[in-house]
């Protein structure tokens, strides 16, 4: 069995912001694959479901960005879930370009909040994530008001496709195949491509 966690706000103002990629990564997979997450367990909404022969636990914390590690350590421990090898943690980046996605295996926070605190709550920075561009933020914008900020019409088509290469990335790493993900989906872009 696998998690794959959204990271996101979970108030409706944060609906669609850049910080909330994470969350309709979420929804758009359990859309396609009609899971339902309606339920609420240990501080996260979650839909179980089957993905490619795969059970999952689709998760979108409730605990607000800066939080998210308590709902993913009370669910790994629940489920009985290994984070090194049955989780996926799906985030903003502002470091890719809108719609760019990069697939790890393990790694640092990078300085977002969301994985600082699943590391801090797990111990280990040894979990699958994918991280979904958001564009950098512009000089003179404060990083806060960015990621909690709205895409633009421009941005939103990039997203979307984004969105739809992040899903087939969660596809391959469900199937063992994180680095055919990593080698297909971790090429450079320049930001102003």
């Amino acid at each position: 069995m696998f998690i794959i966690a959204g990271l996101g706000n979970p108030k409706k103002e944060y609906d669609n912001t850049r910080h909330n990629i994470g969350f309709a990564m979420i929804d758009a997979l359990a859309d396609k694959y009609q899971i339902s997450v309606m339920d609420i367990k240990n501080k996260g909404m979650t839909g179980k479901g089957i993905i490619n022969g795969q059970k999952v636990i689709l998760v979108k914390p409730l605990t607000f960005m800066n939080l998210s590690g308590e709902c993913i350590r009370a669910l790994t421990d629940y489920y009985k879930i290994d984070p090194e090898t049955e989780l996926i943690v799906v985030s903003d980046d502002i470091s890719l370009p809108p719609g760019q996605i990069r697939v790890r295996k393990k790694g640092s926070a990078g300085g977002h909040n969301g994985l600082k605190n699943i590391i801090q709550h797990l111990g280990t920075e040894g979990f699958q994530r994918i991280r979904l561009g958001v564009g950098e933020k512009p000089k003179g914008y404060d990083l806060a008001d960015y990621v909690l900020g709205h895409f633009s019409r421009e941005e939103e088509a990039s997203i979307k496709e984004g969105i739809g290469k992040a899903i087939e990335a969660a596809e391959m790493m469900l199937a063992g195949e994180t680095d055919r993900a990593m080698n297909e989906f971790n090429r450079k872009v320049a930001m102003n491509e």
